[in-house]
Parts: C-alpha cells; structure tokens; sequence
C-alpha cells in the first residue's frame, strides 16, 4: 500500500507549505479512436512533478478500464519510466473505453482498488466525456466508500484515510471542442499534420485540378485560414442557399484569373441550409459535371492523429501537467474538481463541471454558437476573416489612401503570409496597396510598386520574404524616404520585420519633426525567428524555427540510440534572447539550456557536468545541452564542447551542433501562418481607423504618438502599443526587452530534468470561472 510522504512542498511566498498527497496519474481518451500524437509530454510532466513535490506516482494502463481491473494496470511510475517520450507519438499508458466503468459496480470495483493503494488524487486527460466520467467518480466517492466498508471490501480505517478524491483534469483533443481554453492540448499537431498533406497536394498542380479535402470542423476552419482555400464548409455556418452556383462560378473565375489549383475544404457533418449534408464526393461530381474540372477527393482519416507532437503541443502539455500537480497538491475537500486550460500565454484552472454544463447546454445550441464558445473564443474571428480575405469583394468606391508594406530585417517563415492578409484587407478597404521591395532600402530608392489581390495568391504557405528584406536602418536615408514617400503620395505604412523594424520604426517617429511627410500612421508587425520585438510576446516566425530545432533534436538523439553515454552541444539562435533555447529545451527535453537572460558562471557549469555524470549511471544515458549563440561571450560552444568532453572524459563522450541559418528557413508552421493572416489584417483596420482621426484640412497628418504602434500579442489579446511608450522596456544594447514572460517557466525544464530548485508558484493559476469568460465573450 502506497504510503503518503512526510515532505513538504514551497507553494507561494508566504511559505505556506502543503503536505502532497498519494499522488495518481491516469491518462485517457474518451473512446479509443480518439488517440493523439500529444499526450506523452503531460504524462512525463505530471510524473515527474508529481515525484519532484515528494509525491508518489501511479500509472493506469488502458484509462478507466484499468482502473476497474486493478493489479497490473495500475503501476508505480518511475522518473526514468517516462524518459524519452516527448517525441513519441501516442500515450505510452494506453487507452481504452470502459463500459465497466459507466456501471457503478464498474466504478465500486475502481474505488477499491484507489483505496487499496492509498490513491486520492486523480489526473485525467481526456475530452469532455473522460473528464465527465471523473467528476461523477468524485461525487459518487462517499457513496461508493460506503458501500465498500459496508460489503467488508475495504476497512473503516482505509475508508477514513481516503475519504475525499481530488480530481484535476487536461483536455486532449485534436478537435479543440472544450469550452474555457484557448487550445487544447493535440490540435496543434494535427494542424500540423494537415498542413503537410494540403502543400503536398498543392505541388501536385501540375495541371489544372480541384482538391476537396474532409476534416474535422475546427480543423477545417483553421486549415482554410492557414492554406488560403478557396472555399470552407463547416456546419456552424452552412452556405446559403444557391451556393451550388456561387461555388462553380467562383472557381471558374479562379481559373480565367490563371489559377491551376483549388483547394476546398469540408468538416464533418458540414450542411446546408436546410440541414442536407454536404460531403466531399457530392462537390467533386458538383465540378466535374458542371466545370469540367479534374477534381479529387482526400479524407485524412486518422492521419490527423499520428505523428510527432509539435512543440507547441509538448511545452502545452509539459505546462499543463505542471499546473495539474500544482492544483492538486493546493486542493482540498471542498475544491471543486478543475480543468486546468490555456488562456494566451496563461495556464488557468476552471471548475469542471461549469464546463460539462455549458457543453450540454451549447448542444442544444445552434451550431455556429456551440462552435463560437467551445471550440476557440478566436473561432468568430477566424471566419470572418476567411471570409474577407478568401474572395475578392472590393467596395465600388475608392478610399484614394495608398498603403506601402515592407519587410525589414532577417527573413523568416510567416512574413509572406502578414503580406498577404495586410494586402487583400487593404484591397477590400477600398486603399490601392503598394509593395516595398527590400526594406528601407526600397523605400529609399523607389522600389516601390503596386501589388493586387492575385499577386499575393498563394504567399500563405512560403518561407522566407518574397518582398524582399534588409537590416538598413533609415537614419541614413530619412532625405530620400521623405521624397518617396511625397512621390508615391503613402499614407500608412505597413512595417513587417524584428527588432530592425522596431528601431526603425522608431527613427521614422523621431524624424517627424524635421520631415512632415513622416507624419503618416505606422505599425510594426513584429516578425522575426529572435522573438525579441518590445511589445508582444510572441513574434512571427518564432514558431517555426522553434519547430525546427525541436525536430532537429530529435534527430540529434535518435542519431545515439546505438551509443551509450552521449551529451550533444547544441547552438541555436535568438541572438542575445533565449526564447528559442529555452522553448527548445522545453520540447525537446534538454537537460540544461544556457542564455543571456539567465546568468551562469563555472560552477554552474560545473554543476550541469556533474548533473550528467550522474544521469548516465541510470538507464537514461544521453544527454542534451542547449546554448543560445550570445549568452556569453567567454563561455562559447566550443568552449561548454571542451568542458563537457574533459570533465566527462570516461563517463560520456560529447558531439557539438550548430544549427545556423536552417532556423530561419522552412515552410511556415499552421501557427505562424495564421498568426501572420491575423496580424496583418488587423493591422490594416487600425490604419483604415487611424487615417480617419488623422484627416485634417484635405490631407493626413499623423504625429501623436498613438499613430505609430507596435501590434503584438499580450497574453489574451493583440494590442496596439506606441512605439515611443515602449522605448522604456527595451534592452538597445542586447536588443530585447526588459520584459520577457517566458523566463518565468524555464525552472520547469530544469525540474523536468531533475534538478533540484525550488518551483516558484506565487503566479499560480487561480480558479476562474467559465460563465464570466462567456459573458465577456458576448460582449
């Protein structure tokens, strides 16, 4: 019998100290074809979490199932158990439908074995019927105590240790369908999957064909966003009626335009107005009858499910296993049995049951209010502007405003897609949209040009920057962007860049009071692989070169699955920010990351070395480090691959990466592609916006400081920040801010990797409430 541990845990500042509970993991799916790729990361962090607060960790095989059949479905978990897991697929704890434990016999039978092993703490991942299931288990767990001491099943005494069951659950699903989070943990790998397929299909256009592609509903509406379909049909919002002709003309339009491929996207369940079902085979004989188009079909199918997890998806479930200890641990017999989410960059906890309840409510719902809710308080936004940005639809009259885009500073994966969305928003504005090529040089230089709807078709999906880019600044040239700007007659302007176009952008505000033609609205789009733009926490491009270096590790490791006792030295960049290392140390399981942010000196060097010496005496014998390219101007990777080899020599031998210049290339991830189309939409109406306030006496004259901004992302929502507000938040010198929300989780890498600090949780996640987050939505 498992027996709670006399240790103490450090919650908060105000040294409370929580004696932790028989700790139990329980990982599960609702029925067994709802397996993801994503799991692995909230097992390994839940166990070692559970394990590092004192508590002990039980695994239970094959979910509820496991849980009714006791003996060797329910087995201690080991620090080393979950070792290498992050970049599998799958859950290694197994999945399975119970029918068992729908019966209260089923559940009377689970009850004792969690009283026979001193478990009164259960994690559960799961979708809303998993986690359904657990809170019914919570409420029936006096009753069903009861009747086991009255059947002679358990003793007074068991049943008087474990007289209350805590319940914390994480929500698995690739369809992103559990109200109160903004992601759920496997929608962002199956995006991932999906994108994959759509491009390839895209090269397949070697002649002119339609592609009808079926998917899951909010996987359907995000793909479209992120792939520029042509056409989405989801059932939250059917076609209207005589969509049948709107669809073939519009494709016939595509094709007079040039266009050899169109890609139409189909959620399940999707229909009409009068609730008929649309299906993928009905619009493929639709087209070939009517058009003549070669048309094909794909259906995915569990594709969706498999793969390697994202980054994303491993630090999500890496950040929610730690929220979940951390909340069961705090709980007590009246806290109510919580779900804990994810709310922009922010882990929550929400009552469980507010979220089954406004499930079953939204059921009865129309579709588009169900969906609205549940499935991403983004979801309204996201179809609005895929409508705008999917079909040309231009007002007749004019607004005689001309808007000039750039991009500025190195290039990275998303620039193409913020260009794209910012173009076609201005079009439909009724603003004539001018392309800048290579940054301020460009501009500086007349290479300046229109750019329409069709120009951008396809940008959705590229790397790098078709517009071109510099790092110029322009304080060397404010004489003659002054006189292209008066010569193409710019009213706004579009800066796309990272911490280049940050300064820049604020050279051009500075230089207002020598040239009135400056005096025009501006915004800077941050986008850059560094991360490091004042302003916002996240930046375009960020994403996929994260992606690219978690990938990369994992090729690095798997290349020593033959050799023991192997450390890897990895360079990445990020120039003086260490996002990128940090994150990627997160994802890929590293067991040290070095940054500028985070100061280190020999002895903690000393300190990592040690760390791994005695690692490689357990099963687990690889180990890697990661080093942000400036963290130290002394301690180079050549100088850590040096140490580590000498200190090492004899226990490990050691091998050095740098990654270089492939972290700023690549196709763009579903993330960055659609946080670019978002970015650079919104950046056009706040201009629409801005260049009606600035309107005076027949001309635009813009020079408070709101009129220059910086849209970033901050925790929930994107905001607009005036570039000279923010001068005070910036590192000039390192070129980042001072500011950074990331530094606050990077103990949990070094906690997941074994080392002994103490986990700051004054920031915890207070228990929210899911009927305040619908009123706001309403709103």
């Amino acid at each position: 019998m498992a027996v709670t541990l006399s240790l103490f845990v450090l919650l908060n500042k105000s040294q409370q100290f929580l004696k932790p509970e028989t700790l139990h993991f329980i990982g599960l799916i609702g029925s067994l074809w709802e397996f993801h790729s994503c799991m692995n990361a909230a097992v390994r962090a839940t166990v070692r979490v559970g394990l590092y607060t004192g508590a002990k960790v039980f695994f239970v095989h094959e979910g509820y199932q496991g849980l009714v059949d006791g003996g060797d479905h329910i087995r201690p978990a080991t620090w080393e158990s979950v070792s290498m897991m992050l970049q599998l697929g799958g859950t290694v704890i197994g999945s399975a439908r119970s029918k068992d434990f729908r019966t209260r016999e089923g559940r009377m039978m689970a009850a004792r074995n969690l009283v026979k092993l001193g478990i009164t703490n259960l994690c559960v991942i799961g979708g809303d019927g998993s986690l359904t299931g657990a809170n019914e288990f919570r409420t029936e767990w006096s009753g069903l105590l009861a009747d086991l001491v009255k059947g002679g099943k358990i003793t007074e005494e068991e049943a008087k240790k474990s007289s209350h069951l805590n319940i914390v659950g994480m929500v698995g699903s690739i369809d992103n369908d559990f109200c109160g989070t903004d992601m759920t943990i496997g929608t962002d790998s199956a995006l991932h999957r999906i994108i994959e397929v759509v491009d390839a299909i895209t090269t397949t256009a070697q002649r002119s064909e339609v592609t009808a592609a079926a998917l899951p509903q909010y996987l359907a509406l995000v793909t479209a966003l992120a792939c520029g379909a042509d056409w989405v049909f989801i059932p939250e919002m059917p076609p209207d009626e005589g969509w049948e002709n709107h669809l073939c003309r519009r494709l016939a339009d595509q094709r007079a335009r040039g266009s050899r491929l169109n890609v139409i996207i189909v959620a399940e369940g999707a229909i009409s107005k009068d609730g008929k079902p649309i299906t993928s085979e009905q619009i493929k004989k639709l087209v070939t009858d009517r058009l003549g188009f070669d048309t094909r079909t794909t259906v995915l199918g569990h594709v969706q499910r498999g793969g390697t997890p994202s980054a994303f998806d491993r630090i999500l479930g890496s950040r929610m296993g730690v929220e979940a200890v951390m909340a069961l641990l705090e709980a007590t017999p009246e806290t109510p049995a919580c779900v804990v989410s994810l709310s922009g960059n922010q882990a929550i906890r929400l009552p469980l049951m507010e979220c089954v309840q406004v499930v079953r409510q939204c059921i009865s719902l129309t579709f588009f209010f169900f969906s609205l809710f549940l499935m991403c308080r983004s979801f309204e936004n996201n179809w609005n502007t895929y409508k705008l940005l999917a079909h040309i639809n231009p007002p007749d009259v004019k607004s005689n405003i001309n808007v000039a885009i750039m991009n500025i500073g190195a290039p990275c994966a998303g620039m193409n897609a913020a260009v794209r969305s910012a173009v076609r928003m201005g079009i439909i504005q009724g603003h004539t949209m001018l392309a800048v090529h290579d940054g301020f040089d460009g501009l500086a230089h007349g290479q300046i040009e229109p750019i329409n709807w069709n120009s951008v078709s396809g940008w959705t999906g590229k790397g790098g920057s078709n517009l071109g880019t510099k790092r110029t600044l322009p304080s060397k040239m404010l004489e003659q962007i002054s006189l292209n700007i008066a010569k193409f007659n710019i009213h706004a302007l579009v800066i796309i860049g990272g911490f280049e176009a940050y300064v820049g952008g604020l050279e051009l505000v500075q230089a207002r009071e020598k040239y009135e033609e400056m005096c025009i609205p501006m915004v800077v789009i941050p986008a850059t692989v560094s991360n490091n733009v004042p302003g916002s926490d996240f930046s375009i491009g960020a994403d996929t070169a994260l992606n690219t270096i978690t990938s990369t590790c994992d090729r690095i490791k798997q290349s020593a699955a033959g050799t023991k006792r192997r450390v890897f030295i990895v360079e990445t960049m990020g120039g003086y920010c260490g996002y990128l290392a940090t994150m990627a140390g997160l994802a890929a399981g590293a067991d040290a990351a070095y940054i500028f942010e985070d100061k280190f000196n020999i002895k903690d060097l000393e300190v990592n070395v040690e760390h791994l010496i005695e690692k490689m005496k357990t099963t687990v014998k690889r180990g890697l480090i990661l080093r942000n390219e400036n963290c130290n101007a002394n301690y180079t990777t050549d100088f850590i691959f040096n140490l580590y080899s000498e200190e090492g020599k004899g226990v490990f031998d050691c091998r050095k990466n740098v990654l270089g210049h492939m972290q700023q290339g690549g196709t763009p991830t579903p993330f960055d592609r659609n946080f670019g189309t978002k970015m650079g939409a919104k950046s056009v109406l706040w201009l629409t916006d801005k260049l009606k306030e600035c309107y005076r006496h027949g001309r635009i004259f813009a020079n408070t400081p709101d009129s220059a901004c910086v849209l970033g992302m901050r925790k929930r929502a994107l905001t607009f920040q005036a570039l000279t507000e923010l001068k005070s938040d910036t590192d000039f010198e390192h070129r980042i801010p001072h500011t950074q929300w990331w530094l606050k989780i990077r103990p949990i890498m070094k906690i997941l990797a074994k080392y002994n600090i103490k986990l700051d949780t004054s920031e915890h996640a207070d228990m929210e409430h899911v009927i305040k987050k619908r009123s706001a939505l309403g709103k």
